[in-house]
């Protein structure tokens, strides 16, 4: 019995001995946790999650313990700021997810660059993201420059549109998506009768009725499910049926919650495809589900595709660097320089700025509530 029991302190003594030995590794996700995009933001921290997850054991071969630390942008770039802050100083934390808003991502990347924290986003679309040339700024998805024209194209080609009303939320990415849209279509010679900013959440009234006095052919809305459901709602409340198309903003289930027996005739390109338009997402969909209790949205599978890259961008400056922990440095180097593979969303590699050298918009539809494929669209970046 006694002899039983110092076995045990022993082996005791040996798991705490290697455990100590353990180096802490963390990576972080920055996205909406709390507030009224919260459903986009918690699926990219719970897709990057899934990723440490199956991660963990790679890194405790290199002596290292893996841990994934979320913080909580609520979709503001001054908290976002502010969180970026707070990233830099753990020195443990090696690299970022995130973010969901282009707002918060252009200063949180900047708030991070002179420590050399690189970001990979699962989700920002705005061309200012990457566009100010940030060594540690990169992105899985595509461009407004490519998400606006390809709206537009689906306004005039698919919808068949003359006169288009277009709408923005009034941030970097509501305002940058409008303006692509609004290039495209006057390029094609349609009639754009208002390109109107507004941060109104609840009462959409005025501009009801003004939509109602125009008659568009077609309303184009740059901004995020939350404020675009209401409006939504609303527009088919005062009986107009006229098709509404947006960005990748819009790419939530909660949209259709939202606007409720409205959800009729709205299309939306996004960036991360839906999970049925993923060959591999199978096991990925089904490990979501039993890990959380949630279904896997895109955004899910973005931010599980943009963690791999973390990861694996550690792991390459790992090796590089005879297998020790790399600094933040070097893997800010691996991630820009790496070509990533064993993706839901197929190989990525970065430019010279950081966007993903070949990616894929798709055009949602929805309809009665339900959403479906309606096409999709192969871009690449007009610099390679």
């Amino acid at each position: 019995m006694k002899k039983s029991a110092l076995s045990l302190s022993i082996l005791a003594a040996l798991a705490l001995g290697t455990a100590s030995a353990q180096t802490t590794v963390k990576i972080a996700t920055l996205s909406p946790l709390s507030g009224g995009q919260s459903d986009l933001g918690t699926q990219i921290r719970n897709g990057a999650q899934l990723a440490v997850n199956e991660y963990k054991a790679q890194f405790q071969k290199l002596g290292m313990n893996l841990q994934l630390v979320a913080y909580d942008d609520q979709a503001d770039p001054a908290t976002g700021t502010a969180q970026a802050r707070k990233i830099a100083a753990d020195r443990q934390i090696l690299a970022v997810v995130g973010t969901l808003n282009s707002g918060v991502a252009i200063p949180s990347s900047q708030a991070l660059a002179s420590s050399h924290v690189a970001m990979v986003s699962p989700a920002n679309t705005a061309n200012q993201v990457t566009d100010r040339g940030l060594s540690n700024m990169n992105r899985i998805v595509a461009r407004d420059d490519a998400q606006g024209p390809a709206g537009a194209n689906f306004i005039t080609g698919n919808l068949k549109a003359k006169k288009v009303y277009i709408l923005n939320d009034k941030t970097a990415y509501g305002e940058g998506l409008a303006k692509e849209v609004e290039k495209a279509l006057r390029a094609k010679n349609i009639q754009v009768v208002a390109n109107e900013g507004t941060e109104e959440k609840s009462d959409f009234s005025g501009i009801v009725s003004k939509i109602k006095l125009q008659r568009p052919d077609a309303i184009y809305f740059g901004g995020i499910y939350n404020q675009v459901g209401v409006f939504i709602k609303q527009l088919r409340d005062a009986g107009i049926d006229t098709p509404v198309v947006g960005g990748d903003g819009l790419d939530s289930s909660e949209l259709a919650t939202i606007a409720g027996t409205g959800a009729n005739n709205i299309y939306f390109t996004t960036v991360a495809a839906p999970i049925d338009a993923l060959p591999a997402a199978k096991v990925f969909a089904a490990n979501f589900k039993k890990t959380f209790n949630d279904e896997a949205q895109g955004f899910g599978a973005f931010g599980y595709d943009a963690a791999k890259v973390v990861l694996q961008g550690i792991l390459n400056a790992a090796r590089a660097n005879g297998n020790k922990v790399p600094t933040r440095e070097q893997v800010e180097a691996a991630i820009r320089k790496g070509t990533f593979t064993g993706l839901l969303s197929g190989r990525v590699s970065f430019n010279s700025v950081g966007d993903r050298t070949a990616a894929t918009l798709y055009v949602m539809n929805v309809q009665g509530g339900k959403y479906r494929l309606a096409t999709r669209i192969p871009v690449k970046p007009a610099r390679q």
